[in-house]
């Protein structure tokens, strides 16, 4: 289920939990949406903001750990820090720029980047190896 922040024309403010965007926007238009406060079915999302992790819930799931989990994501952390050292940065070029090198149009290199799923999807299917580097909250700057 999703919870969605719902405003209709006179702006009343409420919420809404859909099974899907499609859900919403199909209940929309058959007219099932309207505002609990005036009736109105001229409804639409409203702006929400996203769930941010704050340091204390990592707190949280640091002290949920046993001590085997907490090797393996000093591992993971570790094996992610020596892939940024040890490659060059691509951004959102990652697909494109791991194809060049692929088929020999770019001098072989360690990379990293993003790419979308589907971006993923097709190097797969193209026979190009790769692999997701996990990111961190404490990587984001």
């Amino acid at each position: 289920m999703i919870r969605f922040s719902l405003i209709c024309d006179h702006e009343h403010e409420f919420e809404g939990w859909f099974r899907s965007n499609d859900d919403f926007d199909t209940q929309k238009k058959r007219g099932f949406v309207d505002c609990p406060t005036c009736g109105s079915h001229k409804v639409e999302k409203a702006l929400m903001a996203p769930a941010v992790s704050t340091g204390r819930s990592q707190e949280k799931i640091a002290l949920a750990m046993g001590e085997a989990q907490k090797q393996a994501l000093a591992q993971l952390k570790a094996m992610a820090e020596k892939v940024r050292e040890n490659a060059d940065y691509v951004g959102d070029k990652f697909a494109e720029e791991a194809r060049k090198i692929h088929f020999g149009e770019s001098d072989p290199r360690g990379i990293y980047g993003e790419a979308t799923l589907e971006e993923a999807k097709s190097l797969v299917e193209d026979g190009i190896e790769f692999m997701p580097v996990p990111a961190f909250p404490e990587d984001r700057n």
